[in-house]
């Protein structure tokens, strides 16, 4: 494809996904106000990624939580005081880490340009960051996202789908966000990096039913694998991590998509990805077209990223992202209680 036609090509791209995430969102948003806002992330974010790789599905899987409850407005990044337990301190995101990045790169922003950007549009940069460094997929972020004010921990197990959800509730968890279903296989890849504690699946390795002691649908010798790894007394508590993507674990890739093809799925709601013919169909052709789910996840990261923001008045620019604006630090819980812990799904 010429340069000039390619080019072209490229914008449309940008601008469809800029009209699919709404008006009140723009690409390029800080490019006055703070035109280093997105390098300074950047570079923060492949900082700690040349450290840890696990950084990179951390910080995608914070952004889905984030968004998923009460939208994407950094409400996850707070941590809860003396009179409120904030949406850390709930089982799903008491495995979240990366929450050291964040802090890191807002402070190098505030410096830059103080009161400026969020800490939600920040959070949404380094998700987007840790899929270029993970699976060399890029993507502009439409930002303008304020942050809230609210964080509550009881909101979190109601709206972030569990990895025990069969087919019909994971279409039914996405819908309610306005995601479609092709949206919600396409966000499944994913767990192509990442791992899982044995506690989010060993339901399928021992007294799955009254006549299957595994879960048949699991591949054989994967379960064997599997079952030396997590014994049958695993407690939630237990440290012992299996990556959800057997094939290319520190690659966000397709490959997630052929592992479940080996009947090689870690948790039942990847399982549940096959249940259903459309599902399945979805499943195989991006197992088949790894440079069409690059693209769609890409556009599913960004319609992600829109749900139910605060923009213009609504919210803050909060000057530290684990506190509102005015709030007590000393208020504050700490930090050894909720410390950056494996990235799990």
């Amino acid at each position: 494809m010429p340069n000039g036609v390619k080019a072209v090509v490229m914008y449309l791209v940008a601008i469809l996904l800029q009209m699919a995430h709404g008006v009140d969102l723009e690409i390029g948003f800080y490019d006055k106000s703070c035109p280093s806002a997105e390098e300074t992330v950047r570079q923060v974010v492949a900082g700690a990624y040349a450290n840890n790789r696990r950084i990179a599905p951390g910080l995608i899987r914070m952004h889905f939580h984030d968004c998923f409850v009460r939208g994407c407005d950094g409400s996850v990044l707070l941590d809860s005081t003396l009179g409120n337990s904030s949406e850390k301190e709930a089982e799903p995101n008491r495995s979240l880490h990366g929450f050291q990045v964040i802090d890191d790169a807002k402070a190098m922003v505030e410096a830059q340009c103080p009161g400026v950007v969020s800490c939600a549009d920040i959070l949404a940069f380094a998700a987007r960051d840790s899929a270029s460094l993970a699976g060399k997929i890029h993507y502009r972020v439409p930002a303008g996202r304020r942050d809230g004010l609210v964080s509550i921990e009881s909101e979190v197990i109601t709206n972030i789908p569990s990895p025990l959800l069969n087919a019909t509730e994971l279409v039914g968890s996405f819908a309610a966000k306005n995601l479609t279903t092709a949206d919600m296989v396409t966000l499944s890849g994913a767990h192509s990096v990442g791992v899982a504690h044995c506690s989010s699946f060993i339901n399928r390795l021992y007294n799955f039913s009254d006549t299957d002691d595994i879960d048949p649908t699991l591949d054989p010798i994967y379960a064997s694998i599997l079952r030396s790894k997590c014994p049958s007394n695993v407690t939630s508590t237990d440290p012992t991590v299996v990556s959800l993507d057997s094939l290319t674990p520190a690659v966000l890739d397709n490959m997630y998509y052929v592992g479940l093809q080996l009947n090689r799925g870690l948790l039942t709601s990847d399982q549940a990805l096959l249940t259903e013919t459309s599902l399945k169909d979805l499943v195989d052709l991006n197992a088949y077209y790894g440079k069409v789910w690059d693209w769609k996840f890409a556009k599913a990261m960004v319609k992600m990223g829109g749900i139910e923001v605060l923009t213009g008045s609504d919210g803050e620019i909060r000057k530290n992202c684990r506190v509102v604006n005015g709030g007590d630090d000393s208020e504050l819980f700490p930090d050894k209680l909720f410390p950056d812990s494996a990235c799990l799904s």
